[in-house]
């Protein structure tokens, strides 16, 4: 694995908010991976996107294949090569073998219930054009809004490839993968563990979440996100809002191009920044060594870097969120 703009500090040597987070990450999940190690720089927001994950992807008692369904057709429809191919082997570990393979080949599930979920999944990407709304309990949900988030940090930190030269693209290499993970994947998980990770915070959990767990750390996540646009002026981030807003999760063709005409009026200091978050809603892939080489001549450190990319993801997946409907829920 190789992380595209720095290389975080080891898992080993993490202490504090983050040896917490990895403690978890190794009890529950699959160890310290790449996406959380990336977030280290950050430790709250770390924090926060693993209790999001955690509480929508692996704990409580919705159906994990659904949630790993979502999760892997989310990641699809945003073009996250990395989150696909993590979520097709985890599809294998809870034994779908027919099914990961129909997702990895882009395709759809004949059997009618899972069809409708991929459908669901995919339309939110362009949830004003696609007239979508939710229509599933709180963790399917939840877990759709924290891919949403987290396909855009990975594709915006992390290089593509989970395994070198691409093996996870094997059918074999995932299968065999998927049954390493089988235990770990299987295990019941406790809802609420990765609460007290977070801050006490003013944030109110969102409607869609009832009273559940996942609803606090999506809250405490999306706050925890936001504070990255304090690192932009009010033109800066008005604009970033606004196009997250008309755009609708739409691909630009040319995303360097259309990223440089959108900043043409921000305020010379804000215009790499603005391009970063814009480019980090919408095609996080393309920001670039030459984009993240300008933005650290006035801000440095990594944590600002992942800050900046935090806000510009967090402000599409705010977009997915706002479509949901209270009544179809």
């Amino acid at each position: 694995m190789t992380y595209r703009f720095f290389t975080p500090a080891r898992a080993s040597a993490a202490t504090g908010l983050t040896a917490e987070v990895y403690r978890q990450l190794r009890d529950e999940f699959l160890g310290p991976v790449p996406t959380f190690q990336a977030l280290s720089a950050v430790p709250e927001l770390q924090a926060a996107t693993w209790a999001l994950m955690r509480e929508a992807l692996l704990a409580g008692d919705a159906s994990r294949v659904d949630r790993e369904l979502v999760a892997a057709v989310v990641s699809r429809a945003n073009r996250c090569r990395f989150c696909v191919d993590a979520h097709v082997m985890l599809l294998h570990a809870l034994g779908e073998h027919a099914l990961a393979e129909v997702i990895a080949r882009g395709g759809t599930p004949p059997e009618p219930r899972q069809a409708e979920l991929v459908a669901w999944a995919e339309a939110s990407r362009n949830p004003a054009t696609a007239a979508w709304t939710g229509r599933h309990g709180p963790e399917v949900t939840g877990t759709l809004l924290a891919f949403h988030f987290i396909n855009r940090i990975v594709s915006a930190l992390l290089d593509p490839d989970l395994l070198p030269g691409g093996l996870q693209r094997s059918p074999l290499v995932r299968s065999v993968g998927g049954r390493l993970y089988a235990r770990a994947a299987r295990e019941p998980k406790e809802p609420g563990r990765s609460l007290p990770l977070l801050d006490a915070g003013p944030t109110a959990p969102p409607a869609w979440a009832g009273d559940r767990p996942v609803g606090v750390a999506f809250a405490s996540m999306r706050a925890a996100a936001l504070r990255g646009g304090d690192l932009l002026g009010d033109v800066a981030r008005r604009t970033v809002e606004a196009t997250v807003r008309w755009e609708d999760g739409h691909f630009p063709a040319r995303p360097a191009d259309w990223a440089v005409d959108l900043v043409r009026d921000v305020p010379g200091t804000d215009r790499v920044g603005t391009r970063i978050a814009l480019l980090a809603a919408f095609a996080p892939s393309a920001i670039s060594v030459g984009d993240v080489a300008l933005w650290r001549l006035s801000h440095p450190g990594d944590a600002d870097l992942v800050r900046l990319v935090a806000y510009g993801a967090v402000t599409a997946t705010d977009h997915v969120a706002r479509a949901l409907s209270a009544a179809h829920l």
